[in-house]
């Protein structure tokens, strides 16, 4: 199997932490990506596509987001549950194109080792590789509410200022929403977290008003 590497040891807890959990994920997207990269950059491409598909697929099809998320399916449950996610992935009619092997491996593997909850963290890990092998820099900045597009044009434009961004050959940045930061930004660039929300500044300040009491 190409991603034989990433099989986990029977002994591990089903009980694990978000960390433990985040690391298993990171072992496959790093086996799919090796073995994706060692047959050429355009079974990358290929692959990195039809993961995107399979995240879409777990997003808009209630059915397959339940399967994919269920972890008390038995082997002859996930054996047919896999067969159709891949038949949604390769369409039907004249559109109809073949799952590369290395796709169908790394599902099938996480389906046999009861690790399919952990597919959209394999995805998100095979994404942030791909995007480090094409020099690019996805920059994901959260507020409360939408940002204007001039404040998005200064802040990228500081951002490919920072050494980080001097060193990548692309930097996307994508503003996403979310009331709870009541005010603000978050700004996630790449491995780094820069908290400038006022809700962090409320959380802090409460944690010191707790301590004082």
């Amino acid at each position: 199997m190409l991603l034989a590497s990433a099989t986990p040891r029977a002994a591990l807890s089903s009980a694990l932490g978000r960390r433990a959990a985040s690391a298993i994920a990171l072992k496959y997207s790093k086996a799919v990506y090796g073995a994706a990269l060692s047959k050429s950059p355009q079974t990358l491409n290929r692959v990195h596509a039809e993961l995107a598909n399979v995240a879409n697929a777990i997003k808009s099809k209630p059915e397959i987001s339940a399967f994919v998320l269920n972890p008390t399916l038995s082997a002859k449950d996930r054996s047919s549950g896999l067969t159709t996610l891949i038949s949604s992935l390769e369409g039907t009619g004249a559109k109809k194109e073949p799952v590369s092997d290395i796709t169908k491996n790394l599902l099938s593997v996480l389906s046999e080792n009861g690790r399919l909850g952990e597919t959209q963290g394999v995805i998100e890990g095979f994404n942030e590789l791909v995007a480090q092998y094409k020099g690019e820099l996805t920059v994901t900045v959260t507020s409360a509410t939408p940002l204007p597009k001039d404040i998005l044009a200064r802040l990228e434009t500081t951002l490919k200022q920072s050494e980080a961004g001097q060193k990548a050959k692309v930097l996307k940045l994508t503003n996403k929403v979310n009331p709870s930061v009541l005010g603000g930004l978050i700004v996630d660039l790449g491995d780094k977290t820069i908290d400038l929300s006022v809700s962090s500044r409320v959380t802090k300040l409460n944690t010191v008003l707790q301590q004082s009491v």
